[in-house]
């Protein structure tokens, strides 16, 4: 399997599939999270949990992710120069690429190379990322946010409850878990913990994500807590390109 996800790479059988990201005030489409996805000449297109964990086991993340990163900064200023200016793309970053020495590097690479603004890109990162990894998380943060790249904490609510990393890193976005935003209407604690990570967040200084959204009572409640931006089946599934852009750049608001 090692040998072959080395020759996807060199095949260029990777994709990235794009999964739109709306505000919730205006309705308007601001940007997209770029997914990974393997189209295996046998067995079709694979999800990132079918070969990321071997990947990362292997070392071949770090020139996976550093594609993926060219990719997806190269995409969104196509779609920026079509006329979607504010547009920005979020990439997930593993544990691995985010402990390699070379991420800063990599990910300027990626910018410069597609003339992107660095405040286009935002790279998200789990909570056990930052507490777990050991090394220097907070400086590879600052020197992140120095380029100019914004950070998101995905997952946010299902790691660890200890928050202080919330003020102590450099953080601009926090993304409420799917486990959270597919019980709202159903559990009342759901709503509760959503209300927390909302006011949380907007207390800090940070903006926030609902992913995970399939039901309109869902984003009816998400809109009426305040949350800023939204994503999921409701608005949108994962798409490649050609499907994205006949879908979302002609009609950017839901």
């Amino acid at each position: 399997m090692a040998c072959a996800a080395r020759r996807a790479l060199r095949n260029r059988e990777l994709r990235l599939h794009y999964q739109p990201k709306f505000d919730m005030v205006t309705r308007r489409l601001v940007g997209a999270e770029a997914l990974i996805r393997w189209e295996h000449p046998d067995e079709g297109l694979l999800s990132p949990m079918e070969f990321i964990p071997l990947a990362e086991r292997s070392g071949l993340i770090v020139p996976i992710g550093a594609w993926a990163l060219n990719e997806a900064c190269r995409q969104a200023q196509t779609w920026r120069r079509a006329g979607l200016d504010d547009f920005h793309v979020a990439v997930n970053l593993s544990a691995v690429q985010f402990k390699h020495a070379d991420l800063l590097e990599t990910v300027s690479e990626a910018l410069d190379g597609a003339n992107l603004p660095a405040e286009a890109l935002e790279l998200e990162i789990t909570e056990s990322m930052l507490i777990d990894q050991g090394g220097d998380p907070g400086g590879t943060l600052a020197a992140l946010t120095m380029r100019g790249v914004h950070l998101s904490i995905d997952d946010f609510g299902t790691g660890y409850s200890s928050l202080s990393y919330l003020k102590r890193f450099p953080v601009n976005v926090i993304k409420i878990d799917r486990s959270f935003t597919a019980d709202l209407g159903d559990k009342q604690d759901a709503l509760v913990i959503v209300r927390a990570i909302i006011g949380l967040g907007h207390s800090l200084g940070l903006r926030v994500v609902a992913e995970g959204v399939e039901t309109q009572a869902q984003l009816d409640l998400l809109a009426a807590e305040g949350c800023d931006f939204a994503q999921g089946y409701l608005l949108g599934r994962p798409l490649p390109v050609t499907d994205f852009e006949r879908t979302f750049v002609p009609v950017t608001a839901f």
